[in-house]
């Protein structure tokens, strides 16, 4: 979108499929909508079939942003419901624990690594982590 405002000129029309498509939320896409206007920009919309340029595609923006924010907010309700119901049903969202005695084994052998005059970048490779990782699994092995 940052391309494409800096990108089109005066006289350019800018096709999208939808309006909503124009920005995150209403407001984004009347501010876009009449930036491109002000700059001598058309706007047409394939699907919804509005014209920016008169009164009644205006009025039809509006609504249709209107309609499209609401539908948005919708969305995330039903998702965040739905996560909630899924976190009381016992589902754990995120990345899979790590099997501790792994971890130890692969400490190990990362240490024996480092002992054995690898970098920490080479003995992280060693076990297929990255050296953030090693540190970190490090640093908790530590705490414990």
């Amino acid at each position: 979108m940052k391309r494409l405002l800096e990108y089109a000129d005066e006289g350019d029309t800018v096709v999208v499929w939808r309006v909503d498509r124009l920005g995150r939320s209403l407001i984004d896409v009347l501010n876009t909508v009449k930036l491109l206007r002000e700059r001598g920009i058309h706007v047409r919309s394939i699907s919804d079939g509005i014209d920016p340029a008169t009164s009644t595609g205006r009025l039809m923006l509006n609504m249709l942003a209107t309609l499209a924010e609401y539908e948005r907010e919708l969305i995330v309700e039903r998702v965040n419901a739905g996560i909630a119901a899924a976190r009381q049903n016992g589902t754990r969202f995120g990345r899979p624990s790590s099997d501790p005695l792994v971890i130890a084994d692969k400490l190990a052998i990362a240490r024996d690594a480092r002992a054995n005059g690898r970098t920490a970048v080479d003995a992280a490779r060693l076990v297929g982590w990255s050296r953030a990782t090693l540190y970190r699994h490090q640093q908790a092995a530590a705490r414990s």
